[in-house]
């Protein structure tokens, strides 16, 4: 996969954290933006938002339609039949921002993996898989796609998981998340689960809730 284009916000110079965030099928990098300024960190909080744009590649589900997607999703069915190798690939090209991030001066512990819908797979598959101690890992109504191949590394078999799902969503029904959680717990992390009145989308208490998370551990 070629290299991701990215839209960056930095709350204050010099950042020390960061927080990768990958927006959901058939969106784009812009789709979180608006978020930032809501999350409430404090106004000393130097953090580098990082927002990839998703490669454009046709997916099924959608008649075969080219539009952003971090993989191609073959069936709506419960358990998703979903691309692994373009899971996988969508994977490593996030890790390069990763890398990227260390590069220029951000410590792996400070760096949250975020993702909404598609998104939130491919976090968990990076965040769980990374080599090097992650801060956290945040699962915006999604599921966990990779749980029976992912090869978790020891820096991160404790890493923090958040994960928050609406209690109405249509497209990614709530028993997938309650699924994750399982799925986590029965592979030894203890998740944190969260449920919001609203549909596949984000409201305005799953973001204060986003924004004490990233204060007690990154900042």
């Amino acid at each position: 996969m070629q290299e991701l284009q990215t839209i960056e916000l930095e709350t204050n110079p010099n950042p020390t954290a960061a927080v990768i965030w990958l927006h959901g099928l058939g969106a784009s990098g812009h789709d979180f933006e608006p978020v930032v300024p809501e999350l409430g960190l404090p106004d000393n909080a130097a953090v580098r938002f990082i927002f990839p744009h998703a490669p454009n590649m046709p997916v099924t589900i959608n008649g075969g339609m080219t539009m952003p997607a971090w993989y191609d999703i073959k069936a709506m069915d419960i358990d998703r039949v979903v691309d692994t190798d373009q899971l996988m690939a969508s994977s490593d090209a996030v890790a390069k921002l990763v890398d990227r991030e260390i590069e220029r001066g951000v410590k792996s512990e400070n760096i949250v993996i975020a993702g909404f819908s598609q998104g939130g797979a491919v976090a968990y598959e990076l965040g769980l898989s990374y080599p090097k101690r992650l801060a956290g890992i945040i699962a915006l109504s999604t599921y966990f796609a990779t749980a029976k191949t992912v090869k978790c590394s020891e820096a991160n078999h404790d890493i923090p998981i958040r994960i928050y799902h609406g209690t109405f969503d249509p497209m990614v029904p709530e028993a997938l998340g309650r699924q994750s959680v399982e799925k986590l717990q029965d592979m030894g992390f203890e998740p944190t689960y969260e449920t919001y009145p609203m549909e596949h989308s984000v409201c305005m208490e799953e973001i204060v809730d986003i924004g004490k998370f990233l204060r007690d551990n990154v900042l």
